[in-house]
């Protein structure tokens, strides 16, 4: 009976107690293991993330280069961190994250004058092993500048920036190329009516009027040089004294001393003014259909003393990978995609950015498409650089709080240079950063 019981029964439904823990068991472990390897299978098939910060203009620039490079990449993506505006701003950011010691980010977009701050702090993953050797070769020239310190690569442009001046062709048959020809002409248009102000120009006390100071400067003879020396001299007293006199004659609004690249953007492109200097993103902004001087406006070199060469102030951004990343090697992708060619060509067509790239400069299509092109590559083999030096923003804070106090007329030229060029000093020998140390 029990044989015919058995045999009538249900797999397992009369078995015994410790033959229904046995089929459990079994289940239980299959079940788990089923699990376990579902979750691994879910975990790998996630792709490695890549973490990207960027001031806010560039994060709206490259953001269909983002989207398409995670399209065509199902085991990598970037996720970017779309900054503030202000680009010191971004660097607090970054800054602030990599004082806690566990930075959310694996790359950085950093302005050329964070470089050298950034690497002192050990903050930065040298490149050089990564890349190869001579990565830095497709780049025009002046690119190379503020991406090597101490030998070591840390630093790859995406874009380049340098200072140019705008003027009005409708007003003139050709630019000027020294500083009394910039004041004669614009004295003249003055007086005929033609246009409000002569010049319009980055005064506010923020690093445009260090980057503006820069050019005249040179322009005068002079260097800034990285040990903070250069101020001090009668080049920088020069450069100091036409800044303010194009106020105190009137080429230059009063209104300048508060002036970012937008407000001068807006005076030009309104067409109060014969000249402006700026970046080479205006150029984009002047041909739209709200501005008055489309079509009438060229774009060359900062002015320059007889016999001095003309100068642009670098201003280029470029990626960089953190140091604490956690994904080394799929940082180091990225860079290359958003720093390569067909990268920087969408930027230049888009969104009037000057490439890096001498093959994008000898592109005969591109340069009919752009025709400011051969104007920007001059301008970047002509490129100055701020001093490169782990204290540059305080070196910088020092001169503009000397300039801000001439342009406003506070203080004389010869000895607000005096005193810029004496604080320099000072902070270098105090940071232990002076000539010698």
């Amino acid at each position: 009976m029990q044989s015919a019981a058995l045999g009538g029964s249900e797999p397992g439904r009369d078995l015994r107690p410790a033959a229904r823990q046995a089929w459990f068991a079994v289940g239980l472990g299959l079940g788990l293991a089923l699990a376990l390897l579902w979750g691994g299978l879910a975990w790998a098939s996630r792709p490695t993330t890549v973490r990207l910060l960027m001031p806010a203009p560039f994060a709206d620039a490259t953001a269909e280069l983002v989207e398409s490079f995670n399209r065509e990449h199902r085991g990598l993506r970037i996720a970017v961190t779309r900054g503030p505006f202000e680009t010191e701003s971004v660097s607090d950011l970054a800054i602030s994250s990599l004082l806690l010691g566990d930075s959310p980010y694996d790359l950085l977009l950093m302005d050329v004058t964070w470089t050298a701050k950034y690497a002192a702090a050990g903050w930065l993953l040298p490149l050089d092993d990564w890349l190869g050797p001579e990565p830095l070769a497709p780049l025009v020239a002046g690119a190379w500048a503020g991406n090597i310190i101490d030998g070591k690569l840390w630093r790859v442009p995406m874009v380049a920036d340098m200072g140019l001046l705008y003027w009005r062709t409708d007003l003139m048959a050709a630019p000027p190329r020294t500083p009394t020809e910039l004041v004669a002409i614009s004295e003249r248009l003055q007086r005929q009516g033609k246009v409000r102000w002569g010049y319009v120009w980055q005064g506010r006390q923020y690093e445009g009027l260090s980057c503006v100071f820069l050019e005249m400067l040179r322009g005068f003879g002079g260097n800034w040089e990285s040990s903070g020396e250069g101020l001090g001299t009668p080049a920088a007293t020069k450069a100091a004294s036409w800044l303010r006199q194009l106020i105190v004659k009137g080429i230059s609004p009063a209104a300048v001393a508060n002036f970012a690249e937008p407000e001068a953007l807006q005076s030009f492109e309104a067409g109060e003014a014969a000249f402006m200097r700026n970046w080479p993103y205006a150029w984009q902004e002047l041909q739209g259909p709200s501005s008055r001087v489309a079509g009438k406006v060229g774009v060359t070199m900062m002015v320059a003393e007889v016999g001095e060469p003309p100068a642009a102030t670098q201003g280029s951004w470029g990626l960089s990978v953190l140091a604490g990343s956690r994904h080394p090697a799929e940082a180091v992708q990225v860079l290359q995609a958003l720093t390569g060619e067909a990268s920087q060509r969408l930027l230049v067509q888009r969104w009037g950015y000057s490439p890096t790239l001498t093959a994008l400069f000898d592109d005969p299509a591109l340069v009919a498409e752009r025709p400011l092109l051969p104007v920007l590559q001059s301008a970047l083999e002509s490129v100055v650089l701020r001093p490169i030096n782990p204290g540059y923003a305080q070196l910088s804070d020092i001169l503009q709080r000397q300039l801000s106090s001439v342009i406003t007329g506070e203080l004389e030229p010869a000895l607000a240079m005096e005193r810029a060029g004496r604080g320099s000093q000072l902070l270098l020998e105090a940071s232990g950063r002076g000539p010698g140390q």
